[in-house]
């Protein structure tokens, strides 16, 4: 093959130093250094307009490796910046692994500032005060529930961004209440992250709802799959997830495959987390299903925290219908987690159905 129009792949080390990785990112950014990868990367080569590969992770199937552009990263850590309000010389702390985009994103919008962000993965003592910071819903939860370390940097930034999983309204209250400025985003690797803040499009991006799914266009989009076909529909990347518009907001519902049939009715298991998590914001809560050979599928919760399972049955029967009357409640110690905080249903699934 041909390689000569294409850049080599320098693959990013977890646990590279933030100082190096900046001027690494901001080579391949000017296309002066090779092509960085983050994540499960198997590819040699990218194309010549790619600066970053991202190694997307699912609880099934082989990664897909996402190729960006300069453009793409750019525009989003622009826009990002203009959104929370950013200045030069303001900074970012990362408390995210390098195998993801968010990540690679806090990184790029401190280099706009000027600065470098704090790193604070695997930081010791009390964390120091940076004007902003993107975390996971499980790093909010955490922060509320006991990291008194986390909960002070989080009340001392001016805006946190939290994305990567879908925020229970009921833990964004607690937070909230804590005195914490939350801004959630909506995307996925293949717009460069977070590109929906707050239900509002960034600048330049689009939103279409069509047939009850997300699609998205803007210049945040990716180049190409390096392993697995790519393909948009005049421009726009069609996403699994459900949603809709209102009050010129993007209200994201759940994602298409996550309706179950139980006796022939469907339940949205969305749904049911949202519930739960608005009644017992104390609580994680997962709803996930096993096979049943009479009802088809029937709703399992998966739960952290203390509270009687006669008050988390009776709730979502008076909340959402006998419907929702969860046929098995597991507590467990943590929930199984991949990519970046999204919660791995399958392997709940898998844990608990010989149960």
């Amino acid at each position: 093959m041909d390689n000569s129009s294409q850049r080599k792949i320098l693959r990013v080390s977890p646990t590279c130093e933030i100082p190096q990785l900046a001027g690494e990112i901001t080579s391949a950014l000017v296309g002066i250094g090779p092509t960085l990868g983050f994540g499960q990367i198997t590819s040699e080569f990218a194309p010549s307009n790619c600066a970053v590969v991202i190694g997307t992770s699912g609880s099934s199937g082989p990664a897909k490796e996402v190729a960006l552009s300069p453009t793409a990263l750019l525009t989003s850590a622009r826009a990002s910046n203009t959104y929370v309000g950013a200045k030069a010389g303001d900074t970012w702390s990362l408390l995210l692994p390098l195998t993801h985009i968010a990540a690679v994103n806090v990184i790029v919008r401190a280099i706009e500032l000027g600065t470098s962000p704090i790193d604070l993965r695997n930081f010791e003592g009390e964390y120091p005060k940076v004007n902003f910071t993107a975390i996971v819903p499980a790093q909010l939860f955490q922060a509320l529930n006991g990291d008194a370390r986390l909960l002070k940097h989080l009340q001392d930034a001016e805006k946190v961004l939290v994305g990567g999983a879908a925020l229970s309204q009921g833990v964004r209250n607690q937070a909230e209440t804590a005195g914490i400025t939350i801004v959630t985003t909506y995307g996925m690797t293949e717009t460069c992250g977070g590109c929906i803040y707050d239900g509002r499009p960034l600048t330049g991006v689009e939103v279409e709802i069509s047939n009850g799914k997300i699609n998205l266009r803007g210049p945040i989009l990716a180049l190409t799959y390096l392993n697995f076909p790519w393909t948009l529909q005049d421009g726009w990347f069609a996403t699994n997830d459900v949603g809709e518009i209102h009050n010129d907001k993007v209200v994201v519902t759940g994602r298409s495959d996550d309706v179950i049939i139980s006796g022939g009715e469907n339940l949205s298991l969305t749904v049911v987390e949202n519930s739960l998590a608005i009644k017992f914001p104390y609580l994680q809560c997962v709803a996930f299903s096993i096979a049943d050979p009479k009802w088809g599928q029937t709703l399992h919760l998966a739960v952290v925290g203390d509270c009687e399972d006669s008050q988390i049955t009776a709730h979502l029967e008076s909340d959402l219908g006998v419907l929702a009357k969860p046929k098995g409640i597991h507590h467990v110690a943590s929930l199984p987690l991949f990519g970046i905080g999204k919660m791995d249903k399958m392997a709940l699934t898998r844990r608990f159905t010989h149960d």
